[in-house]
């Protein structure tokens, strides 16, 4: 008997598709690190929407692959959120890597916590020089954004201000979804 078949636009768009979602935690990651940059916030916001991504990442994959991203996402949430109450770590840089490992194969995660350190101790290192430097005056009104962020960040140094570790979160987290890509 003779079938015709429609082609299924779907089948050559859905491909696409996944590979384009693995891409929304970039973005999500950037914004996250440079509000806490700039406020030393990380909104809610952004850590919904990359656990949210992670769950349809993973959960694509297969439930036991989505249950052991939880558990380590979990895991690291419980470890951090210790950390974070005896003032070594910021709340908010807890709900972005808890949020960042649910989208994250175990591979993923080990990537992730490999270059979210690394990047801390550069971000680190780079805020003791940054103690070295003589004083700031604060920057004029009319000072163009780069300027009026060196001088907030030289005046939150010279005063012990926190590390904006949503930063070293980010760098992790992008450098594991962009080298997860590519399989």
């Amino acid at each position: 008997m003779f079938h015709f078949a429609l082609p299924d636009p779907f089948a050559e768009i859905l491909p696409d598709l996944w590979r384009g979602l693995l891409l929304v935690p970039v973005p999500l990651l950037a914004w996250a690190a440079w509000s806490d940059l700039v406020t030393r916030t990380i909104p809610d916001a952004a850590c919904i929407a990359l656990a949210l991504a992670g769950v349809l990442l993973r959960g694509a994959a297969g439930p036991w692959p989505l249950a052991l991203s939880a558990g380590i996402a979990a895991l690291t949430f419980f470890a951090l959120a210790v950390l974070h109450a005896h003032g070594g770590f910021g709340g908010g840089d807890v709900k972005l890597a808890a949020a960042v490992l649910i989208g994250l194969s175990p591979i993923g995660a080990y990537r992730f916590f490999v270059i979210t350190i690394l990047a801390g101790g550069g971000l680190a290192l780079i805020y003791v020089a940054m103690r070295a430097l003589p004083p700031v005056r604060p920057a004029s009104a009319g000072a163009a954004l780069p300027r009026r962020l060196w001088r907030t960040e030289r005046w939150r140094v010279r005063r012990h201000g926190t590390l904006p570790y949503g930063i070293a979160i980010a760098c992790g987290g992008c450098w594991a979804v962009l080298t997860t890509i590519g399989g």
